[in-house]
């Protein structure tokens, strides 16, 4: 079973009430089993330590610590570097909180071979071995053989590929895979089936459990890395949590083989009209949710980008996150010609990987460029 079918079983507001009515003593009973060997959390504990019982200055101490001591036994003093490479700003859908919805009014871009190749070149001068490809949503100009080519294109010179494109099926998936294909990233935007609609009136976007089941076909399809999240500022961030929980715990025991990243992009500035996040949490809610993620599973990856501030992403270095974006653009060609006017958002942290590079090693951690090779995707 998808799990578009299984969360038609549970009510939203519903799952709202249930996480607001956790209390200290839930909180505290979830704390203890995080520190006892042996002991796992369950989703149950999961809704008080993201629930507003456990936003007090001695739970969220305790979670944070937890959160670092979890994720140095799995992961060490490490943070992976990666960095969005932009292929498109053609988009279909009407998704009213996007720069890139399709009534906005500015000039398009499609990268050809040359583009791309040059994009590509300022990439590497920046050390990056880890590259994210990323288009708005549109078959026609971006679609299967576009990326496909892309990739081919792409593949000598970067250990690692990754993709946050249109929803796929299974077999272009596995398609995709035999051209160097690592992770796929599709984040629900919100999991409130209720709403979803308005925040996506018109496009292939709207369609709520083919985005939903993504995650689903890209396991069947053995996938080596799968990324979930919420967009976060459009509903509830803790029932969004909640959901997100969920579903990761549904993929890891359905398609055991791929490993799993959960990332908590917060609501940015964009072109087109003005939409307002109702439902804005701030940084120490983003933190909360984070480390209780965490605590959830000690192994899974974590990712923080540049739409978070310096000072937040400073801190949170060392304290769960696994892998962080540096010197980032949002716009098609904009390492090698940067275009404001064409970009997603706005980004929020504008160091280079240089500057990062140095923060995080003055924290005692080490930046990993690269933590796959191609050799292991025989499988």
């Amino acid at each position: 079973m998808f799990f578009s079918e299984i969360l038609k079983e549970y009510d939203w507001d519903r799952m709202g009430d249930e996480i607001h009515a956790k209390t200290g003593l839930d909180v505290e009973r979830a704390l203890t089993k995080a520190q006892s060997p042996g002991e796992e959390i369950d989703l149950e504990d999961f809704k008080a330590l993201v629930s507003p019982a456990a936003d007090k200055p001695g739970y969220l101490e305790a979670m944070a610590g937890l959160s670092r001591q979890a994720t140095q036994r799995k992961f060490g003093k490490t943070i992976q570097f990666y960095i969005p490479l932009y292929l498109s700003n053609e988009c279909s859908n009407h998704c009213i909180y996007c720069g890139f919805n399709h009534e906005n009014k500015f000039a398009r871009v499609t990268l050809d071979d040359e583009q791309i190749m040059e994009e590509c070149a300022v990439l590497k001068k920046m050390g990056y071995e880890h590259i994210l490809l990323l288009t708005g949503e549109s078959p026609g100009k971006a679609g299967i053989d576009y990326l496909e080519h892309a990739m081919q294109l792409i593949s000598p010179h970067f250990a690692q590929i990754s993709l946050e494109v249109q929803p796929m099926d299974t077999p272009q998936y596995e398609r995709l895979r035999k051209s160097g294909l690592h992770a796929v990233y599709v984040y629900q935007e919100t999991y409130n089936r209720n709403t979803y609609g308005d925040y996506h009136p018109a496009g292939m976007k709207r369609d709520y459990a083919w985005r939903l089941d993504s995650q689903d076909r890209l396991g069947l399809a053995n996938v080596n890395k799968i990324g979930i999240g919420a967009l976060l500022g459009l509903e509830d961030w803790r029932t969004e949590a909640f959901c997100m929980a969920m579903h990761l715990k549904h993929l890891q025991k359905n398609y055991w083989r791929s490993k799993y990243c959960v990332s908590f992009p917060r609501m940015r500035p964009h072109e087109g009209e003005g939409f307002q996040a109702r439902h804005m949490l701030d940084d120490r809610e983003l933190a909360q949710m984070i480390w209780a993620f965490r605590l959830l599973d000690d192994e899974v990856e974590m990712s923080l980008t540049t739409r978070e501030s310096p000072d937040f992403r400073n801190h949170m270095v060392s304290l769960g996150i696994t892998s962080i974006s540096a010197g980032s653009q949002t716009d098609p060609g904009g390492y090698a010609h940067p275009d404001t006017e064409t970009a997603q958002f706005e980004i929020n942290d504008d160091r280079s990987p240089a500057e990062m590079k140095k923060m995080i090693e003055e924290q005692g951690y080490e930046v990993v460029w690269k933590d796959w090779d191609k050799v292991y995707d025989a499988r």
